[in-house]
């Protein structure tokens, strides 16, 4: 880790980043009464209304679509960070290039489904593939984690960030795999190619978390296992700008214990299990340290019984409502869930934490946000599927959804169901170049138990 000026944990930088409010919990007591006066109005939705869950899953990868087609500019194709979750009209300005990077693959899905004419998508890729390479602000190749939508320019005290930007390259890379035609080859092609992954090094063997003009680089640096395996990979195999393989080894791997289950974690929210796997297909594959995979399965079905165990505070969770996960509350964005316990819980449900578990426990996730429509569904469904968050004992309801929560729960549903982003992601050659090169090799499939999930082993062979 180098430099002092910026000595802030990776998760005090997101919680700043995302300006998070820590939430003062109410108590026990005052939480079941309260539950018990906003649950006597129910919020299911009518039985004609509800849905099986392949209907469910059609409407999550739909309504997903329509929110990256609606909610990036038609000048710019950059996505808003959020928006109105009944689709509103919204004068925010503020884009998200990680969120950009989830709605390229978004509008991969929707041309292959035929959503819109497939022209006008085939026209929106061009735009913003377009607009990225040549308009919007970076450094050194590497984005502004936030921009605004119709200029491209930094706003606010944002960040150049190297994970934001590995996302909306897996975003770049997965429209030029699935098009394959020469404009939007070229234009792809050269976003990845300019991005200086050395620089982001800063001279150590880690990349620093970001860079800002007025403080440089942060001190704080991405080196624990978190969703970074994307970024790695991605800058091993750079076509210019690349790192050492050995980059592979140089972050750490902490073990998690729970309830006897072991698996590869740092104190991260469920997210950092789910966000390569949106586009790398680590099924079957490991490397000297794990299959990733299984690891995200135990640590999908140990954040479960982490939930079930807050049950006596927070009565909403049970064996089909669960899930804590980087979201909006009802004091702001939190950093929050477990284990080991983060942040402030306080009976709040995000749908996005089972939604981006999908393909790894596909029977208790997709039991999960069935649950969560047909029972909550007239309160937390929205033109754009579910919000961001919502609390059913207090009885608060997000009026947004966020792009990359609501991302991740669009793409992993589409890659259990058709398996569309990994199959073509993974045709990128420098992709399976990297994934070579750091020692990936095919493993046995995982034993499965009933509905086609993992089966969950306790103890160090979990890895």
């Amino acid at each position: 880790m180098t430099g002092e000026r910026h000595g802030l944990t990776r998760r005090e930088m997101l919680s700043l980043l995302a300006k998070g409010a820590l939430a003062c919990p109410l108590s026990t007591s005052a939480l079941h009464a309260l539950a018990r006066r906003v649950q006597s109005t129910s919020q299911a939705v009518p039985q004609d209304w509800q849905l099986t869950s392949e209907e469910l899953l059609e409407e999550i990868v739909s309504r997903g679509f329509l929110f990256f087609w609606n909610e990036a500019s038609r000048h710019t194709g950059l996505v808003r960070d959020r928006a109105l979750a009944d689709g509103g009209p919204d004068k925010r300005r503020i884009a998200s290039i990680a969120a950009t990077g989830f709605g390229l693959s978004a509008l991969c899905i929707g041309h292959q489904r035929h959503y819109v004419p497939r022209r006008q998508i085939r026209n929106r890729v061009v735009t913003t593939l377009n607009f990225l390479l040549n308009h919007v602000e970076h450094v050194n190749g590497v984005f502004y984690h936030f921009i605004d939508w119709e200029t491209g320019r930094r706003v606010r005290m944002s960040e150049v960030s190297p994970i934001d930007t590995a996302i909306l390259l897996c975003g770049v890379l997965t429209a030029r795999a699935y098009f394959r035609e020469p404009v939007i080859s070229h234009l792809a092609t050269n976003i990845y190619a300019r991005v200086n992954w050395h620089w982001m090094l800063n001279g150590g063997k880690t990349f620093a978390l970001g860079w800002t003009p007025e403080y440089k680089f942060i001190g704080a640096r991405w080196d624990t296992y978190c969703e970074l395996m994307m970024m790695y990979l991605l800058a091993i195999a750079a076509p210019i700008y690349n790192i050492s393989p050995t980059a592979w080894d140089a972050f750490a791997r902490p073990t998690q214990q729970f309830e006897g289950y072991s698996y590869i974690s740092g104190p991260d929210p469920l997210f950092v299990h789910q966000y390569s796997h949106a586009w790398f297909d680590f099924r079957n594959q490991r490397d000297a340290y794990a299959n990733y995979f299984q690891n995200s399965a135990t640590a999908t079905y140990v954040h479960k019984l982490f939930c079930l165990g807050l049950r006596w505070r927070y009565p909403d969770y049970d064996q089909n409502s669960w899930g804590i996960t980087a979201s909006d509350s009802r004091l702001g964005y939190q950093i929050w869930g477990g284990p080991p316990e983060i942040g402030y819980p306080d009976g709040t449900l995000v749908p996005c934490c089972a939604g981006g578990s999908v393909p790894f426990l596909p029977q208790e996730t997709i039991a999960c946000l069935t649950n969560l429509y047909n029972q909550h569904g007239l309160a937390a469904w929205k033109r754009y599927g579910f919000v961001d968050a919502f609390n059913p004992l207090t009885g608060w309801t997000d009026f947004d959804v966020v792009g990359i929560n609501l991302g991740i729960t669009m793409l992993m549903a589409e890659n259990y169901r058709t398996g569309f982003i990994w199959e073509n992601f993974m045709k990128t050659h420098e992709v399976r170049r990297a994934m070579k090169l750091v020692g990936f090799r095919s493993s046995a499939p995982a034993a499965t138990g009933n509905g086609g999930s993992p089966r969950i082993q306790k103890g160090e062979g979990a890895l």
